[in-house]
């Protein structure tokens, strides 16, 4: 899971609100910048023959019994 640096939400009830909430804009950038930087680390290590990692089989509870 690729993070920023808080919640990944940008605030306003209609688009021009949203392009002035500028703590989410920078987020949002910064979430962007950090998957893109995932993605080429991801590409190196495919590569140079570093496997993904194996993948269990989900295991689903609902809690109740």
């Amino acid at each position: 899971m690729v993070s920023s640096r808080y919640w990944n939400m940008i605030h306003g009830a209609n688009a021009e609100q949203a392009r002035q909430d500028a703590e989410g804009l920078y987020t949002m950038r910064a979430l962007g910048r950090n998957m893109a930087y995932m993605l080429r680390c991801k590409e190196v290590a495919r590569k140079v023959g570093v496997e993904l990692p194996e993948q269990e089989t989900p295991v689903f509870t609902n809690f109740i019994r």
